[in-house]
């Protein structure tokens, strides 16, 4: 499993209630997620290689977590990951609020099939002295795999086991 993290000055900082975020989303999001991208890429030997991939930020205790969701949630940051390994599941993520040294835990999915849950794993890591108050950490991850000898099936059969069907797998 692979991580790359980057640790930056959270944009809204100081700004108090800020009515659009899309500005600063906009001038940030798409540069972090190319670096980021390419740092996984390097240490996984290129994107053919990933099979399962994910994504998560945490906002320091003075910002809010839509300021960290902000910066992830955006085809502008997403798309970067996505297309470099082929992908075409939706990264998993998390976005959560925190102190220095707060567990980050990056969630994997399998990058082609949301329901393959051999891929289901986490990558879960802390930075000591971030995020600070007016930080935000922001984390990109991969798998080479999926967990050895997996051995709980798939939704797929949990799905059909209960009668339900795939593309409406809530019965709603």
């Amino acid at each position: 499993m692979i991580a790359a993290v980057a640790v930056l000055r959270n944009p809204w900082a100081g700004m108090g209630f800020v009515e659009d975020l899309r500005p600063a989303i906009l001038d940030t999001a798409p540069e972090l997620g190319a670096l980021l991208t390419a740092m996984v890429l390097e240490a996984a030997g290129g994107g053919d290689r990933v099979e399962g991939y994910g994504k998560a930020a945490m906002v320091g205790i003075n910002g809010e977590v839509g300021h960290a969701s902000g910066l992830i949630h955006t085809l502008r940051f997403g798309n970067h990951f996505r297309e470099a390994v082929g992908a075409k599941s939706y990264l998993a993520f998390t976005n959560t609020r925190g102190p220095a040294n707060a567990s980050l835990q990056i969630p994997l999915m399998d990058k082609n099939d949301g329901g393959r849950r051999s891929h289901y794993l986490t990558i879960q890591l802390s930075v000591a002295d971030a995020p600070g108050p007016d930080e935000i950490v922001v984390g990109l991850g991969a798998s080479i795999g999926g967990r050895p000898h997996h051995r709980i099936g798939d939704r797929y059969q949990d799905l059909k086991e209960l009668g339900h069907d795939v593309e409406n797998p809530a019965s709603v």
